[in-house]
């Protein structure tokens, strides 16, 4: 007990941690408890952070805020019809139309390995093809109820994103033009006695900012590299894999690698093993390594790094809790948690030991 009582008073015994604690388990609270019914005022508020950099641009050039705000909207609005109008149209189609292409694929699949019994007879044999054409069999049909169901739920979710579309740029509009003010009532709201936890948030605005924006630009560059690459080729679905493999770059080491499956199947079924489904795959790994290796470093030089098992750790976690968001997420959230680590004082603050800022 009195260890506990210890360890209690060491890290629990400044007012300032008990402030900060506070902090982070009101934020949680909020977003495990009304996360579904605030998901459009967040999606809102991660949109105007983005978009403040453009906004604070301009108002270094001595542009006044309403009209720098007015400019950065419409682009933004221009941007998002382009989006709703241009790519998600092609998306969506493309992705209809490799649904119905699946149970080909899989027949394929099924004609390809029912020939390696004659061909590798020592390794294979037709009673082991048997089971597994039969159970290919039953996951084409539960596929074929799990789409079927999908599209009942798809009206369902096409009311949710039009009050997405339309309530999403209206709270982007407001948290930018009102920003001071929106600001001013949370810092009323907190305590006076605040220094650490404006502390932690400096160093997590710092990190997190850098991230995020970098990995928009990530997105739009990986995906359009790709697109480009799979036109070249004439590659079957180049929009939707495209977009798929721009957008596995949120989740690193395990995006790209779950992405080579289905560009492999697709360049597999349209042009078979020949010498362009290896350009195809060649230049999907080409894309990915100097993704890695060229990319990320110059776009995140500024971002302290996270150990892998640390971002896998991390993607498991959120995404276990908080599902596509918590994956979108993982990263700016385990760099808040690294962040509170090094900034959480290990002794009381007047023996003077306490994680400087900058060092998460």
């Amino acid at each position: 007990m009195q260890r506990v009582t210890g360890w209690f008073n060491k890290h629990f015994s400044n007012p300032q941690v008990i402030i900060l604690a506070a902090v982070l388990l009101g934020g949680v609270l909020i977003v495990v408890g009304m996360g579904r019914m605030l998901a459009p005022l967040l999606a809102g508020l991660v949109i105007a952070y983005l978009l403040e950099v453009p906004v604070a641009l301009l108002e270094r050039l001595r542009v006044p805020r309403l009209l720098s705000v007015a400019v950065v909207f419409l682009l933004f609005l221009t941007l998002l019809v382009l989006i709703l109008f241009g790519v998600v149209p092609a998306v969506t189609h493309q992705l209809s139309e490799l649904v119905n292409r699946v149970p080909d694929y899989f027949a394929t699949a099924r004609d390809s390995l029912l020939a390696l019994p004659d061909k590798y007879p020592e390794f294979v044999s037709q009673a082991q093809l048997s089971q597994f054409t039969s159970a290919i069999g039953d996951e084409i049909a539960s596929f074929g109820q799990a789409v079927l169901k999908r599209t009942v739920v798809s009206l369902v979710d096409l009311i949710g994103l039009v009050i997405y579309i339309v309530l999403v740029p209206v709270l982007v509009f407001f948290f930018l033009k009102d920003k001071s003010v929106l600001v001013g009532w949370v810092r009323a709201c907190l305590p006076k006695n605040r220094d650490l936890v404006s502390r932690v948030w400096k160093d997590v605005d710092k990190q997190i900012g850098n991230y995020v924006r970098g990995k928009v630009v990530e997105i739009v560059i990986v995906g359009m590299v790709t697109y480009l690459t799979f036109q070249w080729f004439g590659l079957n679905f180049s929009v939707l894999l495209a977009t798929l493999v721009g957008f596995s770059v949120l989740i690193p080491f395990i995006g790209a690698t779950v992405m080579t499956f289905p560009v492999a199947l697709v360049a597999w079924s349209q042009f078979g093993l020949d010498a362009t489904f290896l350009y195809v795959l060649g230049s999907y790994v080409l894309t990915q390594a100097l993704d890695g290796n060229v990319l990320v470093p110059l776009l995140f030089s500024q971002v302290n790094n996270l150990h892998p098992v640390a971002i896998i750790s991390a993607v498991l976690v959120f995404g276990g809790i908080w599902g596509i968001w918590g994956v979108f997420f993982a990263i700016p959230l385990a760099t808040l948690v690294q962040a509170v680590m090094s900034a959480w004082p290990g002794e009381p603050v007047d023996a003077g030991v306490a994680g400087e800022p900058g060092n998460a």
